[in-house]
């Protein structure tokens, strides 16, 4: 039996507003605290607008992590 693809989630346990940034840290088994470092400084680089609106539509099409934990 293969082996199910590594699939992103918004994180329960590693959240500060919808666990999305979490969820990527989750992803790429980068640490959580870097990864929201570079998505503010990106997002202030950028000008705001593609990074809010990038964590907004993240939000909405991205699924929750199953209550069971990591899947």
């Amino acid at each position: 039996m293969a082996d199910q693809p590594k699939r992103m989630h918004r994180s329960r346990s590693e959240k500060k507003l919808l666990g999305v940034l979490g969820g990527v840290a989750d992803y790429t088994g980068l640490d959580p605290s870097l990864i929201r470092i570079v998505y503010v400084i990106a997002t202030i680089l950028t000008g705001f607008v593609p990074g809010i609106f990038l964590y907004v539509v993240m939000a909405f099409v991205v699924p929750r992590e199953p209550k069971g934990g990591s899947a």
